[in-house]
């Protein structure tokens, strides 16, 4: 295949430098070009469309969009038909031109018609119709006419698909529901009829297992605030044990003091009066030695009045 030649040989430097009649980079309208199928437009296409469009401070950007025929034949089925593809880069605030019918492969011929300066796209390999695996941008690229952009993750059309494939079941009743016939969707009438059993137990368990979380968090909230209960116990019960020791330590240090001064008192009392109760307890002692003075006066006075009277005789 011919290589791509720009159609001005100074293209370039004129990017770089500045064009030969004085104007700036900034002044020179780039034309650059992506392609691609499009099918179920998402961000991510958006966001490879806005990379092209700002590749170059002022950017003229074309978009192809290969049709149905060509799309299935080296590609697959798309979702969404070929005019429904055009209208949505159509709306794309990126898009200045959309190029309907692109060709698979790019040719010189095809760079001249539309007076391409650049193409976009990202650097994945893209296999051409050859069957060898020869990459459709591989000459654009040598010839430095390639402006790679980047790929958004987590977001393609096949990932969409997919997401539909994986809950087919519950995209079925979800359009079912919205009044689309078994026929519309080309669902049997004893599919349709499981499909419905089958949502109508799912949902069941989704209401026993809703009940049982409700359940499950009420079990919850309960544990903790018994927890806190127990815990708040715990506080009170170690502060009244620490209160009432304390105060116990204070009565017990009252009480001690109180004895101590008492004791102090009494003593001070014995000190100053030692003598008087030193004559008092001699004078109890002389009294136990006479055994007959133990009785009271009128007995100690009769008791000697016989005596007396045992000498007379």
């Amino acid at each position: 295949m011919e290589d791509p030649k720009p159609k001005d040989h100074h293209l370039n430097n004129s990017l770089s430098n500045g064009n030969s009649d004085g104007t700036s980079s900034s002044d020179r309208l780039v034309r650059v070009y992506a392609d691609g199928i499009y099918d179920l437009f998402h961000f991510g296409h958006a966001g490879s469309l806005e990379q092209a469009k700002k590749s170059f401070p002022n950017t003229y950007l074309l978009v192809g969009c290969c049709s149905d025929e060509i799309t299935h034949k080296f590609k697959g089925k798309t979702v969404m038909t070929e005019d429904e593809r055009y209208e949505s880069l159509r709306h794309c605030k990126w898009v200045d031109e959309v190029i309907p019918d692109a060709p698979w492969v790019i040719t010189q011929e095809f760079l001249d018609k539309h007076n391409i300066d650049f193409v976009a796209h990202d650097s994945l390999p893209y296999a051409d119709t050859s069957g060898a695996g020869n990459d459709v941008y591989e000459f654009v690229k040598s010839a430095g006419r390639f402006k790679e952009t980047k790929r958004t993750d987590g977001i393609s059309t096949s990932d969409i698909i997919m997401r539909i494939v994986k809950d087919y079941n519950q995209y079925v009743m979800r359009n079912l529901d919205r009044g689309y016939t078994r026929k519309d969707l080309g669902v049997s009438y004893v599919k349709e009829k499981r499909l419905r059993v089958n949502m109508r137990l799912k949902k069941l368990q989704e209401k026993v297992k809703e009940q049982q979380e409700k359940v499950g968090e009420k079990i919850q909230t309960v544990a903790m605030h018994r927890n806190e209960w127990v815990e708040n116990a715990d506080r009170l019960v170690a502060g009244f044990l620490e209160m009432f020791e304390e105060g116990c330590h204070k009565m017990g240090t009252a009480i001690r003091d109180r004895i101590q001064e008492q004791l102090r008192g009494q003593a001070s009392y014995l000190l100053q009066n030692g003598k008087e109760v030193d004559d008092d307890d001699e004078e109890y002692y002389d009294d136990d030695d006479d055994d007959e003075q133990y009785y009271d006066d009128g007995d100690y006075y009769y008791y000697e009045a016989d005596k007396r009277d045992e000498k007379e005789k």
